[in-house]
């Protein structure tokens, strides 16, 4: 990998394979309205984050994600994994082309391909909140993950798992409510151990907490209508003791920011969790399922510095 000021990460799977359909319309977008850039392409998961991180130790000033919120997902952790010292002078842009791009709905990125490399050219830069997750792997080691838009737990992880292993030829909606429903029926409430910031530990049945820094998930659930990225807190929302039933009659609300309304939702503000449960609960870190509980999740304020349109 050549010393280069700007590095495109690829990933071609990304979106059931769009993106590498996409891939050279981007290319000629980018070489015309930015100039000189290399670009690396992942072939597996884990990829994008060995990528970003041999870039940066290279010498490149911007990384440019091109996929969904995995891949960014991937990218964020490799640029966090080179600690303090190295993250202030990377800039970090996004190209949206992935089965889910929940965070561009929080923050100003467009969708389309050309207003987005656009976005990159005109350089504006924010400071960017980011969560870190100290977790339990699938092989029962203790791992950090960090991210940028929502880490969930319960049915959230549920859905995750079943998303990442089925088609989405239909659309990323489509693949995120199928897998959404199907889970509902299959699912049970969890009992899950929760400590918020200094408040006392409790109890709790759920059906999924989300620890939000972004607004939306799960391929456009509006789960924190009041989050933002750079208010150095968390929206922490727990769907607490539904029945079935309850479930479903209020499954609109996940979508139309209404999920304040609905009764045994509980929505407040931290900066540190701690979660548990003597069951298995899965975890949803922008849309990847890397392990289960036990966690232990804590904001990292103004961390990246991200390329938006304002």
């Amino acid at each position: 990998m050549a010393s280069v000021k700007r590095v495109f990460i690829v990933n071609p799977k990304a979106g059931d394979g769009s993106t590498g359909s996409d891939w050279p319309l981007i290319k000629s977008v980018a070489e015309d309205r930015l100039g000189r850039f290399e670009a690396y392409f992942t072939g597996g998961p884990g990829d994008a984050r060995e990528i970003a991180k041999a870039a940066i130790a290279r010498g490149a000033e911007q990384l440019i994600c091109v996929g969904g919120d995995g891949t960014l997902n991937e990218v964020v952790n490799g640029l966090m994994a080179l600690g303090e010292v190295s993250k202030p002078a990377v800039q970090l842009g996004f190209i949206p082309d992935g089965t889910g791009c929940d965070i561009v709905r929080t923050v100003p990125i467009p969708a389309d391909i050309e207003q987005a490399v656009d976005v990159i050219a005109a350089g504006h830069v924010r400071s960017v909140d980011v969560g870190r997750l100290f977790f339990q792997d699938h092989n029962g080691t203790r791992a950090c993950r960090y991210f940028h838009n929502v880490a969930s737990f319960g049915i959230g992880g549920e859905v995750a798992q079943r998303v990442n292993r089925s088609s989405k030829a239909f659309g990323p909606f489509f693949a995120f409510i199928w897998a959404t429903l199907v889970t509902i029926c299959l699912y049970g409430k969890k009992e899950v151990f929760l400590k918020i910031d200094d408040r006392p530990q409790s109890a709790q049945r759920v059906w999924n907490v989300a620890i939000a820094n972004g607004q939306f998930h799960g391929g456009g659930m509006w789960i924190a209508p009041e989050a933002a990225v750079d208010d150095a807190l968390f929206h922490v929302v727990i769907i607490g003791d539904l029945s079935l039933t309850e479930v479903f009659r209020n499954l609109p609300r996940l979508y139309n920011g209404r999920i304040a309304k609905i009764k045994k939702v509980t929505m407040l503000t931290a900066k540190r969790i701690e979660a548990g449960s003597d069951e298995r609960v899965l975890l949803d870190i922008d849309g990847e399922q890397p392990g289960r509980l036990p966690a232990v999740i804590d904001l990292l304020p103004g961390a990246l510095n991200m390329i938006t349109a304002e």
